[in-house]
């Protein structure tokens, strides 16, 4: 084999390689599926996205399975949320791959505290969250506890796209434009959301409240004047008496319907509805198709407030 054929096979081998690497998409786990469709709308073709949190399961309470610690070893990005399992498993996760670049899309934006009894209105949100602004982002007092549920938040998920765009950039720099179109297109579509969003919730002549089992829509309600009635207090089971306290606060102000979400126990709501004659629905702050979910929630919190 002479020289100038072993140079051709070498260069050959050479691109062929780096046609390999190039078409290899970039490894990205999330911890939550809502996450997966913003990562999937600005990263497209060229990533692989894997999620911690199945559908059905819950983040309070989740833990890794085997198969998905093998496929976060080779995970080149990992985005955070602040969702309760996170608090555990995240140091874990990067001791298991050292390489592991954790991106918490939470610290993007000035988050809200959890709800902390029924009667608070998004008044006392705005002002815990300017007070805490004045702070600085995320430097919180021993008591804080935040509410993690920033996707429900069209405004916010705007914020915390641009974050997941610039890291895939960092990651991937050069395809870098593609990631820019990407992010471009979709912050168009959540800016169409937000308005079909603030269309349905406009016809309301008055300020409409729902009541939830786990305060998940806290952002929600915030962003488009809604008023959010939690049963949990800051996440946590009612006791006996505070429980009282909801069915009677629940019967005086003539709540038909509470709002449940598929990975949480429905036995207290179930309790509370009984007692009241209320009926109880689904809203999913999980589910996979995150715009649509949004539109549906929306609909089904105007039809059945109070």
């Amino acid at each position: 084999m002479n020289a100038r054929k072993l140079q051709y096979i070498s260069m050959t081998a050479i691109l062929l390689c780096a046609s390999i690497a190039q078409a290899t998409p970039l490894q990205v786990t999330v911890s939550i599926i809502p996450q997966a469709y913003f990562v999937s709308k600005i990263g497209g073709d060229l990533i692989d996205v894997n999620v911690m949190v199945k559908l059905g399961s819950s983040p309070a309470i989740y833990e890794p399975q085997p198969r998905q610690m093998a496929k976060l070893s080779k995970a080149e990005i990992y985005f955070a949320i602040g969702v309760p399992f996170e608090q555990a498993w995240l140091p874990r996760f990067e001791a298991a791959n050292p390489k592991l670049n954790v991106i918490n899309l939470a610290e993007s934006v000035v988050r809200l505290p959890m709800q902390a009894h029924l009667h608070d209105t998004g008044e006392h949100h705005e002002d815990e969250a300017e007070h805490t602004k004045e702070r600085g982002n995320n430097k919180r007092n021993d008591n804080f506890l935040a509410d993690p549920h920033i996707w429900l938040s069209p405004p916010l998920v705007r914020v915390i796209s641009m974050q997941i765009r610039d890291s895939l950039i960092d990651a991937d720099p050069q395809n870098g434009d593609t990631y820019r179109a990407n992010y471009y297109n979709f912050a168009k579509e959540i800016d169409e959301l937000d308005k079909e969003l603030i269309g349905i919730f406009k016809t309301s002549k008055k300020r409409i409240s729902f009541m939830t089992y786990h305060p998940s829509w806290g952002y929600f309600a915030r962003a488009y004047g809604l008023n959010q009635i939690p049963i949990e207090l800051e996440g946590k089971e009612p006791s006996p008496k505070q429980m009282t306290k909801i069915i009677d606060f629940a019967r005086e102000e003539s709540v038909s319907t509470i709002f449940i979400q598929p990975q949480f126990s429905r036995k207290n709501a179930q309790t509370i509805a009984s007692s009241v004659n209320a009926k109880l629905l689904i809203a999913d702050p999980l589910a996979d198709n995150w715009a649509e979910n949004l539109r549906k929630t929306a609909e089904t919190f105007r039809q059945n407030s109070r």
